[in-house]
């Protein structure tokens, strides 16, 4: 991957996460909400096809995403 796409998926990464906090800070979406919103993204990139390199990144994409569930990184807690 390039150091553009790097940087790209970086950001888009940290537009998510602020995304998802303040919509959990301002009540839009309740913790469980988000949970779901996370799985069902992994979800995707799990169940993804193609060729073993493409199916090799969505994985690490759903492992990363599944990391972020685990680590409970996507709401502030008081």
């Amino acid at each position: 991957m390039s150091t553009t796409s790097e940087h790209a998926g970086q950001a888009a990464l940290s537009i998510c996460e602020a995304l998802l906090l303040a919509m959990n800070d301002l009540g839009l979406l309740p913790e469980h909400e988000i949970v779901g919103v996370l799985r069902d993204a992994a979800a995707t990139h799990e169940n993804a096809v193609g060729t073993e390199l493409e199916m090799e990144r969505h994985r690490a994409v759903a492992k990363m995403i599944n990391s972020i569930i685990a680590g409970g990184n996507y709401v502030r807690r008081p």
